[in-house]
């Protein structure tokens, strides 16, 4: 009785051994992906549901002056009041654009708007801003930002170049 016991726990351990085994290669040697390192091709049989991409939320005023006002300030050099007085403009006129952009116009209200705003923002950086620095605004709104921080680039050249050549 005890060697029947023993011979049937022996073969039940090798069937079970043997299917574990077996399961290690799928479908004979690999099912194409080599001689039996592969467990054939893997799918998924549930279907995976595609995440849809949440649209950015639109940046507020404040955000975009705030984004800008480090390059702005470089490329004007301006003080801390300066700063201060043109980013408080920047923000309130910037907040009345986006407001006329919600509001949908037709195109030529909507261009009509955008030049009242810019003349009110022009008088207002006019009155706050010492006049080099406003024009130097002024021409860095009509060349961008990149351009007026080239030709700052090139002017200290120019002015380094200058001072060494007395010394020569």
């Amino acid at each position: 009785m005890k060697n029947n016991i023993k011979t049937v726990l022996v073969f039940f351990i090798l069937v079970v051994a043997g299917a574990d085994l077996q399961a290690q290669y799928g479908r004979g040697y690999g099912y194409g992906s080599g001689y039996g390192y592969g467990y054939g091709r893997q799918r998924n049989t549930i279907p995976q549901v595609q995440e849809t991409p949440k649209e950015p939320e639109p940046k507020t005023a404040e955000q975009i002056v705030d984004g800008e006002m480090p390059a702005i300030t470089e490329a004007l050099e301006l003080n801390e009041f300066e700063v201060a007085v043109l980013s408080s403009v920047l923000k309130k006129y910037v907040q009345k654009r986006i407001e006329m952009q919600i509001l949908e116009l037709t195109p030529e209200q909507m261009r009509e708007g955008m030049e009242k705003i810019t003349l009110a923002q022009d008088e207002e950086l006019k009155a706050g801003l010492p006049v080099e620095k406003y024009e130097a605004f002024v021409e860095m709104q009509k060349n961008g930002l990149q351009k007026t921080r080239k030709d700052k680039k090139k002017e200290k050249k120019r002015k380094k170049k200058k001072e060494k050549k007395p010394k020569d």
